[in-house]
């Protein structure tokens, strides 16, 4: 009730407020909300109409039916559950690594001269410069048996036969780990960038060391900057699709492709939309996690 108050005292903020929840209601909730009722229907119903066979009337009743067999399905079917631990893993996997490879980058950027962090930013975010797909095409000419790599270590006689690395759980963490590392480098930058270096001079006079100030000071301080990059790597990770299947080969089981499957080779909307659903429960979780701490740590301010 405040709420509304509010918003009629201040038809500024309101319409502020309404151009962001416009968006979301369209962009996302009104199609989550289609795919949550195409995932209890039924592929051989026939019917019709805005609810389908959700709500039938008769004789001045009005009926709620809900198949709940495409869960169930989910449920019981083994190929389901490797399919999503396998999306969980490699998504974490990935997120480790980057979080590996990304702390160190921006940390230099954070702590470079102000006139050479805008060039260390621009050679971050170049890679979006060119089209993500043709990028990972182009892992495919690196890793292929024939391909750059394999031919440069022959040539300096590292290896005398070709390495298999393509259409490997290899290939894939690459590629994954290559397309979502300014994900985890850009949150950690901004985080990093707005630390008291103060806190670390402190330190230093108080006989820490370099190695115990980065662990008890600068880390704990950029927890947030890990906690916002480790959640958009994660996140769209458990999700792909174009990677694990130009990557990652035929035996590479992730959800994206399973979704692909279902939706346009099987043609069983209805289960291709229950195993969206659950994907986007899945990913939930973490969001509603990382929601969670960011108001403990507003709540702490």
């Amino acid at each position: 009730m405040n709420f509304l108050k509010n918003l009629i005292k201040h038809p500024g903020r309101a319409a502020v407020i309404a151009v962001p929840s416009l968006w979301l209601t369209f962009a996302f909730l009104i199609p989550f909300l289609i795919v949550l009722r195409l995932s209890f229907a039924d592929l051989d119903s026939g019917d019709g109409g805005p609810f389908g066979s959700l709500l039938t009337l008769a004789d001045g009743v009005l009926t709620l039916k809900v198949k709940v067999a495409n869960y169930l399905f989910i449920a019981q079917d083994e190929l389901y559950a490797i399919t999503y631990l396998n999306s969980l893993k490699f998504a974490a996997i990935t997120a480790a690594l980057c979080l590996l490879i990304g702390y160190p980058f921006a940390y230099f950027m954070a702590r470079a001269k102000p006139s050479l962090r805008p060039v260390l930013l621009m050679l971050v975010m170049m890679p979006f410069w060119t089209s993500f797909l043709l990028r990972i095409y182009a892992w495919k000419g690196i890793l292929a048996n024939n391909g750059i790599l394999n031919s440069f270590l022959m040539h300096i006689g590292v290896i005398s036969e070709p390495l298999h690395m393509m259409n490997t759980q290899f290939s894939l963490i690459i590629g994954m780990v290559y397309a979502y590392l300014p994900f985890m480098i850009l949150p950690l930058y901004a985080n990093l960038v707005k630390m008291d270096v103060r806190f670390l001079e402190a330190a230093a006079d108080l006989g820490a060391t370099p190695w115990q100030t980065f662990w008890r000071i600068t880390v704990p301080l950029s927890k947030s900057g890990i906690i916002a990059g480790t959640m958009l790597v994660f996140i769209p990770a458990v999700g792909e699709y174009v990677i694990p299947e130009l990557l990652g080969g035929p035996e590479t089981l992730m959800i994206g492709r399973q979704l692909w499957d279902e939706f346009f080779t099987n043609n069983d909307w209805p289960l291709a939309s229950s195993v969206t659903v659950v994907v986007i429960l899945l990913i939930l979780v973490p969001m509603a996690i990382f929601n969670k701490y960011k108001a403990d740590q507003e709540a702490r301010k």
